[in-house]
């Protein structure tokens, strides 16, 4: 199953403190970690190194391997061994669901059947989605950030591949003080991080659940083989991205709607918004001139405010630049337009 860092696979972005926690797994079974390291080409005195990083290649093969040499896809979490092949069963336990929102549904139902340590609920609210681990044991302290970093990471890897988006959260939450590789968990996460909480969670718009699913099995037995992709590589693609642009430009009502301001409360470069819009076949100006076009109509149709309020109140500088591209939208000008709608 893939590893919980969601990084660039040549960067040695990776906490070593998650090394650390498999190599604490090796240590709970009595297991030399040698052969391990070794396969993932991590020096031993690396392991004490304060603020040393290793790759995501780099740990993926030392997840894997020990997964396997270990037969614990916990490696040592859990009062009992998860044995390999445990996620690639959640996999396709939930591969069958109509949409995201019944996939996850079972994996958390079916999550209970290989441990009940730990319980994963899915619980909607207010146009938000919540993923949140509720903890039944005390969990070793050595293990316990490594445990639920990744039981949220396998879940939203796996969530991601399986409608073909990225689905951008709006906030994690973990219940324990900001660890010394803090800096790392934006890599992991996305949206706004929050230390010190109640209970690990993620949450994210509620819209992504009613997507269906893309995957089948096939798909899955090749992902299965090597998962490094589904943890590592973020998707490019956010299927709602396009419709929350235009609900955050509809929300200014005339106000700035640069890329960098919309792309900061979206939590993306103002370059890899622009990017994900043209992949999705549009832009920001062509959703600004459609919110506008919608903005302006409704006015025009539902309101006697004069042209020139309405034409600032959209956006523009002026009545003479928003009659052209009024125009340029319906054929006819501001004043035409109310006129055949009376």
């Amino acid at each position: 199953m893939p590893s919980p860092a969601f990084l660039k696979p040549g960067r040695a972005a990776t906490p070593m403190a998650f090394v650390r926690a498999i190599v604490q797994g090796y240590t709970h079974y009595g297991v030399d970690p040698a052969a391990a390291l070794a396969q993932a080409q991590i020096a031993p005195q690396e392991l004490a190194r304060e603020g040393a990083r290793v790759t995501a290649a780099q740990f993926e093969a030392l997840n894997a391997h020990a997964m396997q040499e270990l037969d614990d896809e916990a490696l040592g979490w859990f009062s009992r061994r998860l044995p390999w092949g445990s996620h690639g069963m959640l996999c396709r336990a939930s591969l069958s669901s109509p949409d995201l929102g019944v996939a996850i549904k079972r994996w958390c139902r079916h999550h209970r059947l290989l441990t009940e340590d730990i319980t994963l609920a899915l619980r909607v609210a207010d146009g938000i989605a919540t993923v949140a681990v509720t903890e039944h044991r005390a969990l070793d302290p050595a293990l316990r950030e490594f445990c639920l970093v990744s039981t949220l990471r396998f879940l939203h890897g796996y969530a991601c591949w399986a409608i073909d988006s990225r689905i951008s959260l709006r906030a994690a939450s973990f219940p324990f003080a900001p660890p010394p590789h803090r800096d790392a968990y934006p890599l992991m996460f996305s949206g706004e991080l929050h230390f010190d909480a109640a209970r690990a969670s993620y949450s994210f718009d509620e819209r992504y659940l009613a997507l269906p699913m893309q995957r089948d099995e096939p798909a899955l037995r090749t992902m299965l083989k090597r998962a490094l992709p589904l943890t590592v590589l973020q998707y490019r693609r956010d299927r709602l991205l396009g419709q929350r642009v235009r609900e955050l430009l509809s929300a200014r009502a005339g106000g700035p709607g640069t890329g960098e301001a919309l792309a900061a409360e979206l939590h993306l470069s103002s370059r890899t918004l622009h990017r994900q819009l043209s992949e999705e076949g549009t832009s920001l100006q062509a959703l600004k001139d459609e919110v506008r076009r919608e903005q302006a109509i409704d006015q025009l149709r539902r309101t006697t405010r004069p042209i020139k309020q309405i034409a600032l109140a959209v956006g523009f500088r002026n009545e003479k630049s928003f009659s052209r591209a009024f125009r340029g939208w319906t054929g006819v000008a501001p004043g035409a337009f109310r006129q055949g709608a009376s």
